[in-house]
């Protein structure tokens, strides 16, 4: 036992961690005009980029590269300030590598894998013998060393880590298909009519855009997917697929290796990829249990935040009370005889007298304005709300606006569009 820990102790330090973080978003809307996907902030104080970031540090991986493209500036300014605490000289690092047209084709990233591709000298460099591969825009926490444990003990060259999703979701991923031995025999990217898990009615097996190679895999099917002018030069849609067909894929499920709380009730993993999942996913935060507990202190989430004064509450008369109930206030914040329920206020927001603030989430630096009223809203970063204004309560008004509104009803609105006003 003692030796097989060793060994695993070898493997993570000679693995290297590739963070796919240069995705725009486009489903989030204006949330992502100015900033990257995995930069967009989370849960108070975080970033969603901070989520596999940590993952790698508790998991004991302390080498990684964070592949950046577009509007990479926020990203890359929060990396340099919130993970330079690594050494370089035990071999660990961070490494941020942006978009630099590295082939002879001159393109940028073409997709998730050609942004890999584009970085083989790099990775070669390194001379890793596992090579992860994580996606920087999901929410959750795993142990990357027991997916490696599980790779290595299916002796493959490639495994790929797997959730269930509700079937009515599964147009949204890639599908997979597994035998009982947990080898892949199918896959399918984002299928219009998504295969249900055996005994599993109303749910598929989903990629979480997570895999390991064996390095001299990865390297082979890089090159040769780079050779072939019909691919679209992505992991889901091109060299997964061929790999079901040409040698062993299999499956990792991410129970086995997600980090639960206790009294969480499941594996908790999001795609925050559109502004109703987004704001669903902030909103699991202010269970009672949630299921990403961020207060669990056995994996924190680790970060980097200016150095700001406690949250203040003011005012108690019958007619103006500064309170949060149900609600996550983060440092720097003041709620100023205003009412807030059930909602999210990220660092340096200040919340009015006479607010009435409901299933809301207002990002950094905001200010909502006296006699406000705010019903299942996101306001981005840097927002003043002006007085008496009331968003997500008349959809008609809202649209006149220019406010942009979700099929679930949540209301988007940036400090560009109320410029516009």
């Amino acid at each position: 036992m003692v030796q097989a820990r060793n060994d695993l102790n070898q493997v993570m330090r000679s693995s290297l961690a590739l963070v796919l973080a240069g995705g725009r978003g486009t489903r989030l809307g204006s949330l992502t005009d100015s900033q990257a996907k995995p930069s967009i902030p989370f849960g108070g104080k975080f970033r969603v980029v901070d989520f596999p970031m940590s993952n790698c540090i508790n998991s004991g991986i302390r080498r990684i590269g964070v592949v950046t493209q577009y509007r990479a500036h926020t990203l890359i300014r929060h990396i340099q300030r919130a993970w330079n605490f690594l050494r370089g000289e035990l071999g660990e690092f961070v490494e941020l590598w942006p978009a630099a047209q590295q082939t002879e084709s001159a393109t940028w990233y073409l997709g998730t894998a050609d942004a890999v591709y584009q970085n083989l000298d790099v990775i070669r460099e390194h001379d890793p013998r596992y090579v992860l591969i994580l996606a920087g825009d999901h929410v959750y926490r795993q142990d990357y060393s027991r997916l490696l444990a599980s790779h290595i003990d299916a002796g493959c060259g490639i495994t790929v880590s797997c959730v269930e999703v509700p079937r009515a979701q599964g147009h949204e991923f890639g599908i997979v298909e597994a035998d009982a031995a947990g080898r892949i025999v199918q896959f399918r990217e984002k299928p219009s009519d998504p295969p249900e898990i055996p005994g599993r009615p109303g749910w598929c097996y989903a990629s979480m855009g997570i895999y390991v190679f064996d390095a001299e895999v990865l390297i082979d099917e890089l090159v040769r997917d780079a050779k072939d002018a019909n691919s679209t030069h992505d992991f889901g849609k091109d060299i997964l697929p061929r790999m079901v067909g040409e040698r062993p894929v299999f499956a990792h499920a991410f129970g086995g290796s997600c980090v639960m709380s206790e009294g969480a009730t499941e594996p908790y993993w999001r795609d925050v990829g559109t502004l109703d999942a987004y704001w669903e996913a902030n909103m699991d935060l202010l269970r009672v249990t949630p299921s990403l507990d961020l207060y669990d202190g056995q994996w924190p989430i680790w970060t980097y935040q200016q150095q700001r004064p406690a949250a203040k509450f003011i005012f108690d008369d019958a007619d103006r009370r500064g309170f949060a109930v149900d609600s996550l206030v983060s440092a720097g914040c003041i709620v100023s005889g205003g009412q807030v329920r059930r909602s999210l206020l990220f660092t340096d927001t200040r919340i009015n007298s006479y607010c009435d603030i409901s299933d809301s989430i207002i990002l950094t630096g905001s200010q909502i304005g006296r006699h406000a009223r705010l019903r299942k809203v996101i306001v981005g970063p840097g927002c003043i709300i002006p007085e008496g204004m009331q968003i997500g309560i008349d959809p008609e008004l809202d649209a006149q606006r220019r406010f942009e509104r979700t099929p679930a009803g949540v209301t988007l609105v940036t400090a560009p569009m109320l410029e516009k006003l």
